[in-house]
């Protein structure tokens, strides 16, 4: 995550309980106006649990290959390109569409890496998506490289159950988010002003496992129009799990907020980086009060071993359950 104060987290407490069925978002802001909202879904495959051991893999491979590439998975190091083409073998072998694309960023070539899951209406696109990249200081297993490996395994999922979903699934790995949000910045101001209008929403999946984790819904206030149905979309699982959750304001600090500039309906989790957890929120959340989220936040020490599996695995299965939700079984 893209270093910058944290705005007040706020509201408390989550929007919805039971399950929820797939509906069309609201028509996007005026900047979005070639949209319209597709049908609603009057039913929805369940998602699967998404196997932590399998997201933990993940992180083991990004960690090895930080490891083996002096330490880090930044931008413009082999580290970066190395975590991309073992994304990208996955999702090939599984049967999804991807493409490379590629930009230049302080002297150097990034790369986001998209992947389409090649059935559901191509007029109605939902996308979940998150950075790839780390910093140079360390090999950016939390951040982010959690949301990176729960976005793989997801897509997996997705191709395990041979979904055919109503509305089309387009997964997101940005580069260089750590240099500015450049990489998902490219991506959106180089979209065809059609292809822009028919992405439903965009989720983005920053910090999943804080190793001292708070549980934080992005707040729709102030964005698109339809991102209240994905703020909500996103805390449901959680009510169904029990587990309490706040939403939080990450302004333009990660990747949602080039959709966000582009009227696309935005939302995301996170469980917190150089921000200090509260007495309350210890006490409803557990962990410990007056640390940070995550202690390891940009440093060396961000590693395989700075990871809450609960919050991973909680935050892998809401992925899952929003997904199935929005695109519809």
């Amino acid at each position: 995550m893209r270093t910058r104060t944290l705005l007040a987290a706020a509201a408390a407490g989550v929007l919805l309980v039971g399950p929820v069925q797939a509906t069309s978002l609201a028509e996007p802001a005026a900047t979005n106006p070639a949209a319209t909202p597709s049908a609603p879904v009057s039913a929805v495959l369940a998602a699967p649990d998404i196997p932590i051991a399998n997201v933990r893999a993940h992180l083991t491979q990004l960690q090895t290959i930080a490891t083996n590439n002096g330490g880090n998975r930044a931008h413009g190091r082999p580290g970066y390109r190395a975590s991309v083409d073992y994304i990208r073998a996955r999702l090939d072998a599984a049967g999804y569409t991807t493409t490379l694309q590629s930009f230049t960023s302080g002297g150097a070539t990034g790369y986001n890496l998209l992947a389409e899951w090649p059935r559901g209406d191509a007029n109605n696109v939902i996308m979940a998506g998150g950075h790839l990249d780390s910093v140079t200081a360390g090999p950016g297993i939390n951040d982010n490289g959690s949301g990176s490996a729960a976005l793989l395994e997801v897509a997996l999922a997705v191709s395990r159950q041979n979904l055919t979903p109503t509305n089309r699934l387009r997964f997101g790995w940005w580069g260089a988010e750590e240099r500015g949000l450049v990489g998902s910045t490219y991506y959106v101001n180089n979209l065809p002003s059609a292809d822009r209008s028919r992405i439903r929403g965009y989720l983005n999946f920053d910090m999943i496992g804080s190793p001292n984790p708070g549980y934080f819904v992005y707040s729709a206030s102030g964005q698109p129009s339809g991102s209240a149905e994905l703020q909500r979309v996103l805390a449901a699982p959680f009510a169904a799990m029990g587990v309490p959750t706040e939403l939080t304001s990450v302004g333009g600090r990660s990747d949602h907020a080039a959709f966000a500039r582009a009227g696309i309906p935005i939302g995301g989790l996170f469980t917190g980086a150089e921000g200090t957890k509260t007495s309350a929120q210890a006490q409803k959340w557990g962990g410990t009060a007056g640390q940070a989220y995550d202690r390891c936040y940009h440093a060396s020490c961000d590693t395989t071993s700075n990871i809450n599996a609960t919050a991973l695995d909680r935050n892998s299965d809401a992925i899952a359950q929003a997904v199935w939700t929005l695109v519809g079984g």
